[in-house]
């Protein structure tokens, strides 16, 4: 055996080793968080790290019962299914029209949405709060949607319009001969072949509204509209947190953005690689 192919063989176990460390230092968190979400307090407070000994689904309880857990599941799932539904749908109708037709001010349209992407959605809390104050739209069912559904767009735009673009023409000419309408077109043949890149588009808005805080905190008020990421701070004071209650709301919390990973993940790189290689 050459050196070199020695050499070679110690580089390649070092990159095994490395990429398996950054596996466990990610997994190991989610792990931790699960297992200690099964102890009890005393437990827990005695060792952060050690398994739990007397494993108990009493902060599960306690989190769906005192903290009312389930009702902040249900709000972040009606709002993140409706959001990213309505994304899903805007993004691929006005991206398929972007990447199919020239008309008139398309590329300043097209510009302005792409300009969304680059606006800090920080600085829209309070201008925000103000209109949606002057329009009564404060502390209703829908009033998270709609900036969840504006800020989700212009990156859903951007990634529809450049997979749609690098479809064949061809294909919606034959189906023009054979006597399909555009609507045909659009949703029974150009939509079942952008699986990937719809995938990739639900699982971004996805996480982006199901994880998101401030929009959240500042527009609703009422406890019974409130979601999962402002229904977590229930379990912390200004002296004491509730941890192992905490660690057990936030597994719950984290439970439907795997799982939605896990059934779209497949499509995610296909979708977000489209188009970068062409031939």
């Amino acid at each position: 055996m050459t050196l070199k192919r020695i050499l070679s063989r110690i580089g390649a176990l070092i990159i095994n080793a490395f990429v398996m460390l950054l596996s466990l230092s990610s997994i190991f968190p989610i792990v931790w968080l699960i297992y200690s979400s099964l102890k009890t307090e005393r437990e827990f407070a005695l060792n952060i790290a050690a398994l739990p000994a007397h494993p108990t689904f009493e902060n599960y309880i306690n989190a769906i019962k005192t903290a009312k857990m389930h009702i902040y599941f249900f709000n972040s799932l009606f709002t993140t299914v409706v959001s990213v539904i309505l994304i899903v749908l805007f993004s691929f109708v006005v991206g398929y029209f972007f990447a199919r037709y020239r008309f008139t001010g398309r590329n300043l349209l097209y510009t302005m949405f792409l300009a969304g992407m680059l606006i800090p959605i920080h600085a829209l809390l309070v201008p925000m709060f103000v209109e949606f104050k002057v329009l009564g739209l404060l502390d209703k069912r829908i009033t998270l949607i709609l900036p969840y559904v504006g800020l989700g767009l212009p990156m859903a735009i951007f990634l529809m319009e450049n997979f749609i673009k690098d479809i064949p023409h061809e294909i919606e000419e034959a189906a023009y001969i054979d006597g399909a309408t555009l609507t045909t077109t659009l949703f029974r043949i150009i939509l079942p072949i952008c699986k990937p890149i719809i995938s990739t588009v639900v699982i971004l808005s996805s996480l982006s509204s199901w994880n998101e805080f401030s929009f959240a905190l500042v527009l609703i008020k009422s406890d019974a509209l409130k979601t999962l990421p402002v229904g977590l701070t229930n379990f912390t004071s200004q002296y004491t947190v509730k941890y192992t209650q905490l660690m057990a709301a936030i597994t719950i919390a984290i439970l439907p953005v795997i799982v939605v990973y896990l059934i779209f993940n497949k499509k995610v790189i296909q979708g977000l690689v489209a188009g970068a290689v062409k031939g």
